[in-house]
C-alpha cells in the first residue's frame, strides 16, 4: 500500500479553466487531446482536469496569473488595451484556414511579438485562431450596407474596426451570451465563425448567414499557463509539457476549430438556415474588399509604440500561413 500511496502523491493535477460550453470543440477535442499528450509525456505524473463556470473569458488571464487555476485560454479581443499585436493575425483577407493561421500566429509571435511581452505574467503555450469570422443574423440582408445601424455583437479585436466601417451599433458580450441576446431581440446579429452554428446553437436563432470567402477576420486566442506551476514541476515534466505544446498545440487547436466549422455548416444546412456561400467575384465579397482598404496601415500605425517591426512581421505571417501545408 505504501508504494501505491507514494505513486498517488506524486501525481500532479493541472487545473484548466474553460469558459465555453462542455459540448464545444474546445472542450470535446482540444483540451482532451492536449490532456492525453501531457499525461503520456509525463508518464501519468501530471493529470489534466477541465473546470467550468469560472467567469467571463477576459478574467481567465488573471485567474491563471494569480494561480487560481493552472491554465486556460481566452480571446485577445476581450482585453483590447493589453493585447494589440495579436490583432496581426486577425487582419482581413488572410485567406487561409484556422490551422494555417494558427501555425503562422505561433511562429511570428515567437520570432517578433514575444519581446513586446503582452502576455506578461503568463507562460504562453499556444496561439490559435478560430476559423473565418462570418456574418450571422436574425433577418437576411442583400448588401453589406444594410448592416448600418443594426445591433451587432462584436467580440473585440479587428471585429471592432470592421463593425465601425460598416456603421453597425456595436454590442459587447462574451460569446456564450450571444444565443440568449439574439433570442431576446437584444441584438440583430453577430460576427462569429460557423462553428458556433452548432457549438453555441446559433442555428436556432441566427437563421441567416453570409459566409464570405476566407471570412472577415480570424479571431486570435492564446493558451497559457501559470509560470510558477510549471517551475514547481520536476524539470523533466515541465519540459515534457512544453514539448507537447507550442506549435504542435497551436496547429491542433486550429485544426479542431476548422473541423468545427464544417460541422457547424452542416448543422446549419440541416436545420434549414439560409446560408449564402459568397464567391470571390460576388457583390458581397467585392464590397468587403473595398470596405477594408487601408486597414493594414491603420493597424501598423496603432502598434507603433510596441517596438516591433510590425510591417515585416505581418508580411511574414501571411507568407507562412499561405504556404503552410
Amino acid at each position: 500500500m505504501s508504494a501505491l500511496a507514494s505513486v498517488a502523491s506524486a501525481e500532479t493535477t493541472l487545473r484548466v479553466a474553460s469558459w465555453l460550453p462542455p459540448t464545444h470543440t474546445q472542450n470535446t477535442v482540444v483540451w482532451p487531446t492536449w490532456a492525453k499528450w501531457v499525461e503520456d509525456a509525463t508518464e501519468g505524473r501530471v493529470k489534466v482536469v477541465v473546470e467550468y463556470g469560472m467567469g467571463h473569458p477576459k478574467t481567465m488571464f488573471e485567474l491563471v496569473e494569480d494561480g487560481v487555476v493552472d491554465a486556460s485560454f481566452s480571446y485577445h479581443g476581450y482585453v483590447p488595451g493589453r493585447f494589440k499585436l495579436t490583432q496581426m493575425v486577425e487582419q482581413p483577407l488572410l485567406g487561409t484556414n484556422a490551422e494555417a493561421a494558427s501555425v503562422a500566429h505561433w511562429r511570428i509571435h515567437q520570432k517578433y511579438l514575444a519581446e513586446a511581452n503582452e502576455h506578461d505574467g503568463l507562460e504562453v503555450i499556444g496561439l490559435f485562431t478560430h476559423g473565418p469570422g462570418q456574418i450571422q443574423l436574425v433577418e437576411p440582408i442583400e448588401s453589406l450596407t444594410e448592416l448600418k445601424g443594426k445591433k451587432i455583437r462584436l467580440g473585440g479585436g479587428v471585429q471592432g474596426e470592421i463593425g465601425h466601417r460598416m456603421g453597425v451599433t456595436a454590442v459587447g458580450a462574451p460569446a456564450p451570451k450571444v444565443y440568449e441576446m439574439m433570442q431576446q431581440g437584444v441584438i440583430d446579429g453577430v460576427f462569429i465563425p460557423l462553428i458556433d452554428q452548432k457549438g453555441l446553437r446559433l442555428k436556432e436563432v441566427a437563421r441567416n448567414v453570409v459566409a464570405l470567402p476566407g471570412g472577415m477576420y480570424m479571431g486570435s486566442f492564446s493558451i497559457f499557463m501559470n509560470p510558477d506551476f510549471l517551475d514547481d514541476l520536476d524539470p523533466q515534466d515541465r519540459q515534457a509539457i512544453l514539448d507537447v505544446s507550442g506549435e504542435k498545440l497551436s496547429a491542433m487547436a486550429g485544426r479542431a476549430w476548422d473541423a468545427g466549422d464544417k460541422d457547424g455548416l452542416a448543422a446549419a444546412q440541416e436545420a434549414g438556415v439560409n446560408v449564402i456561400m459568397v464567391k470571390p467575384d460576388d457583390a458581397f465579397a467585392q464590397e468587403f474588399v473595398t470596405l477594408t482598404k487601408g486597414m493594414d496601415d491603420a493597424f501598423i500605425e496603432s502598434v507603433a509604440d510596441r517596438g516591433v517591426d510590425t510591417r515585416s512581421a505581418l508580411q511574414e505571417l501571411r507568407e507562412v500561413a499561405r504556404t503552410y501545408k
